[in-house]
């Protein structure tokens, strides 16, 4: 299925209004109330729209400090790398994960509460991770520009 310019218009608003009712959804892209559901529900089950989330707020859940981690493995066999990611999976710090082209075979965002949290982290879970050869951490410090939107161009 493609997408038409509503539905552009749809998942722009969505991605940066969730909440937004189906009324006033439907009033800014000038469609009915009904059509509007129906391209919604019809963009969900496609899978364009994947979930519904809510944002939270880092430094009032206590987790400001955000930490990059470049990760080499010993060596990218299948094996070692289903192992990897199972267990990377289930550290619950890690906000992202992604296999890299590059000098790092992964790359992963964590969030902790300050350098002395990373560093329980990095010693209960992140040195117990399987086939790691190398690790290299990378403090933020300061997030200057953050989006979950993607761009959908007309």
């Amino acid at each position: 299925m493609s997408i038409d310019n509503t539905d552009r218009r749809i998942l722009r608003r969505l991605q940066r209004e969730g909440r937004i009712t189906n009324a006033d959804l439907a009033a800014s892209v000038n469609l009915s109330a009904s059509a509007c559901h129906r391209r919604v529900q019809h963009l969900e089950e496609q899978g364009y729209i994947r979930d519904y989330v809510a944002m939270l707020n880092p430094r009032k859940i206590g987790l400001p400090a955000t930490i990059f981690v470049e990760i080499t493995l010993s060596t990218q066999a299948d094996e070692v790398l289903e192992s990897f990611e199972k267990a990377v999976a289930r550290i619950p710090n890690v906000l992202e994960c992604h296999l890299m082209a590059g000098t790092a075979d992964y790359i992963l965002k964590v969030v902790a509460e300050d350098t002395e949290d990373f560093a329980r982290i990095h010693r209960q879970y992140l040195t117990r991770l399987p086939g790691v050869s190398q690790m290299q951490s990378s403090f933020a410090l300061r997030t200057v520009f953050k989006t979950t939107a993607l761009p959908l161009d007309d």
